[in-house]
């Protein structure tokens, strides 16, 4: 029951419902606040699926009420959340029932646990830079992302490369001939960066990677530039289409004469850690295999 040495909070619990028992961890979830004196918010699908529509709201409600966000998926699910939440500035709790789970920081056998160490304030928070992608047509903005992992610009359906442009603080940097070409965040550098060959930052290292994906030349090599830099990419020089994507999940297709500018967003994305583990002990272990 309530203890008067925790905190009481307006606990959102996001669910990915396709997750195997993600439900019947919300019940167990929900329960376990309202015996301990918290009020629980409920996306309004979650609420109908596990028959508490007295707890159901609106996304954006949600998010404006809620003092925590408690994602119950994997590192997909996060991501969505962090992008959708940046501008708010709520901190995330991430509990991992996927595979890899490198930002998701509780195990679901932990879960009880680290909910408790919460209500008593027993964590810290870790802020993960972010980015953001403007994209120019005719010197006027037509589209704006945000990422947490990264931006990726990829070549269409035909099997063919494409060319890529890439300057950075207007100082021209390469052509990149290649199947595509990222630029990542340091949490982005052990997503799809690292299976592009590039390096592993820690993330308290606020800079940005440009990896080229599968480059035609073999003097293309990833490059760390600034915090405080702003990189452009240019693909005019292409006959089929190029694709902009963020995080694997947010796509659009660039027109012939559209630049991207990426530089550091003024947001950043707030994760909650109860453990003591470093970044270093997570990459060993995810890592391993």
């Amino acid at each position: 029951m309530f203890n008067g040495g925790e905190k009481m909070i307006n606990a959102g619990i996001i669910v990915n419902m396709d997750k195997s028992g993600s439900l019947e961890l919300t019940k167990e979830m929900v329960e376990w606040f309202e015996s301990n004196g918290n009020n629980v918010l409920l996306m309004e699908q979650t609420a109908i699926s596990i028959n508490r529509q007295d707890i159901g709201y609106a996304k954006i409600d949600l998010y404006k009420k809620s003092d925590i966000l408690f994602v119950i998926g994997g590192d997909g699910t996060l991501l969505r959340v962090a992008r959708e939440v940046a501008a708010i500035g709520i901190p995330i709790l991430g509990i991992n029932m996927g595979h890899l789970g490198f930002i998701a920081e509780v195990e679901v056998k932990d879960i009880f646990s680290s909910l408790r160490k919460v209500l008593n304030n027993d964590y810290k928070i870790e802020e993960r830079m972010m980015i953001e992608a403007s994209i120019y047509r005719q010197s006027s903005i037509v589209k704006r992302f945000y990422a947490l992992n990264d931006i990726c610009f990829t070549k269409g359906a035909l099997s063919r490369i494409i060319k890529l442009d890439t300057y950075v603080n207007d100082e021209y940097v390469n052509t990149y001939n290649a199947d595509g070409l990222l630029i990542s965040t340091p949490t982005g550098s052990t997503a799809y960066s690292l299976s592009a060959g590039g390096p592993i930052v820690c993330p308290n290292v606020n800079v940005m990677i440009i990896t080229p994906i599968c480059s035609h030349s073999l003097s293309s090599r990833a490059i760390i530039v600034s915090k405080n830099d702003v990189i452009c990419v240019d693909a005019f020089d292409n006959d089929d289409s190029v694709y902009l994507t963020a995080d694997g999940q947010e796509g659009y297709r660039l027109w012939q004469d559209d630049k991207v500018y990426i530089k550091r967003s003024s947001f950043t994305a707030k994760f909650i850690k109860v453990s003591n583990l470093s970044f270093y002990d997570v990459l060993r272990t995810k890592l391993k295999g």
